[in-house]
């Protein structure tokens, strides 16, 4: 039996269209982009900084702390005032630190423009989830879900290759000028092509006491907060394996940086391919069960990883990665649509919170890979396996609680 999406928005939804997908997947993927696009740029800034791969590892962190934090300012600011002025001023932000960053003459100035690049880029991050719930509901919400979360595993999927190209060929600086193009033209096109999407009736006045309540309601909400920590849960896994990969493909298996880049970029396929089907079978099985599916799919790709030996081949390290990566592309759109569906009208602050929990799963899972003391295939294989088992048993308790409560 299919399972319809909830939906309690009055908005009249708009058609789909190819522009509108590709500005939600900009806005997406520029944050993505910007996160680990200097990885392979470290032994060339560190040389010229003076400092080590270490030290530089700071310019992550500092990253992603402003960045979860700086969401759950942006999604009430957003249903209070609109859209568009939260966007473009975050971007402005966001062009301001790049600016910072890629003049950057010490240590202590690239991680002042890191934190300035991520306290302006994580509204676009968090209002691409807010706009889409703005125009859209049920399969179409999914499917462009489905389209900006594609977008969202291949900009980390392409950066560190085009890193790696642009720090050769032209030095590490042109990294910052790149993205910071990248965001000016994001803004050009956003403004010309889709504009406000929150409108004034809309709109919620909220209070910082109001916004703390607001906030509360929706973590005791478990319409929202249990696909919303299962989803978190089940990307975290894919953080994982970026911070856990270099040391798997470089160190282990023996690939080179540029082999390694076109690793990452050839993974893009298969989270398009399963961004794609997403919404189809969901049309015909119903969300919820294909959500289920996929996270069990990922959960048998961790499990692959931490059966297999601790130094696998390049194919059977791949083979793992590709079943994770396909479970994780069919159940993450579907989840953060039923999370995000009920709660039309405070879709900023929806999306802000289950960006901020994201965020905070991904920086645990990315320390517990860097820190654990096993195998770094042992290692990843047990955080995929762990914490998609507890994904499907949350997803899995969503469901029973809403036939109940049916």
């Amino acid at each position: 039996m299919t399972t319809a999406f909830t939906n309690t928005s009055t908005q009249v939804a708009r058609p789909l269209t190819g522009r509108i997908v590709a500005l939600l997947a900009g806005l997406a993927a520029i944050s993505m982009l910007s996160t680990n696009i200097i990885l392979p740029a470290f032994p060339l800034i560190g040389e010229d900084l003076g400092v080590t791969a270490r030290e530089l590892g700071l310019t992550l962190s500092s990253f992603f702390i402003p960045f979860a934090l700086g969401q759950l300012v942006v999604g009430p600011l957003a249903d209070r005032y609109g859209r568009q002025k939260l966007v473009l001023g975050g971007l402005c932000i966001f062009v301001v630190g790049t600016f910072i960053g890629g003049l950057a003459s010490s240590l202590e100035m690239l991680i002042a423009g890191r934190v300035v690049q991520a306290l302006g880029v994580c509204a676009a991050s968090v209002l691409s989830r807010a706009i889409a719930r703005d125009l859209f509901e049920g399969e179409a919400l999914a499917r462009a879900l489905s389209l900006t979360m594609i977008a969202t595993a291949a900009a980390p999927g392409f950066s560190p290759l085009a890193g790696s190209v642009l720090s050769v060929t032209l030095g590490w600086r042109a990294i910052f000028i790149l993205v910071g193009l990248a965001a000016v033209v994001l803004a050009f096109f956003y403004v010309r092509g889709l504009g406000e999407t929150h409108p004034v009736d809309r709109r919620a006045p909220h209070s910082a006491r109001s916004v703390v309540l607001a906030y509360a309601r929706l973590a005791l909400d478990s319409r929202f907060i249990l696909p919303a920590l299962s989803m978190s849960l089940l990307m975290s896994g894919l953080f994982a394996s970026f911070a856990a990969a270099p040391a798997i493909l470089m160190k282990g298996i023996g690939l080179t940086s540029l082999q390694t880049g076109l690793y990452f970029a050839s993974t893009v396929f298969v989270v398009f391919a399963a961004g794609m089907a997403a919404p189809r079978l969901a049309r015909r099985h119903g969300p919820g069960s294909i959500a289920i599916l996929g996270i069990a799919c990922a959960m048998a790709g961790g499990g692959l990883l931490l059966a297999g030996p601790a130094d696998p081949s390049l194919g059977g390290y791949a083979l793992s990665m590709v079943t994770f990566l396909w479970g994780m592309g069919l159940a993450n759109p579907l989840g953060t649509a039923i999370a995000m569906g009920p709660f039309g009208k405070e879709a900023g602050m929806a999306s802000a919170l289950l960006g901020f929990v994201s965020m905070g799963a991904a920086a645990l899972t990315t320390w517990l890979a860097s820190v654990l003391a096993f195998a770094p295939v042992t290692t990843l294989g047990g955080i995929q396996l762990v914490t998609c088992v507890i994904a499907l048993l949350l997803f899995v308790l969503r469901g029973r609680l809403a036939k109940q409560a049916s």
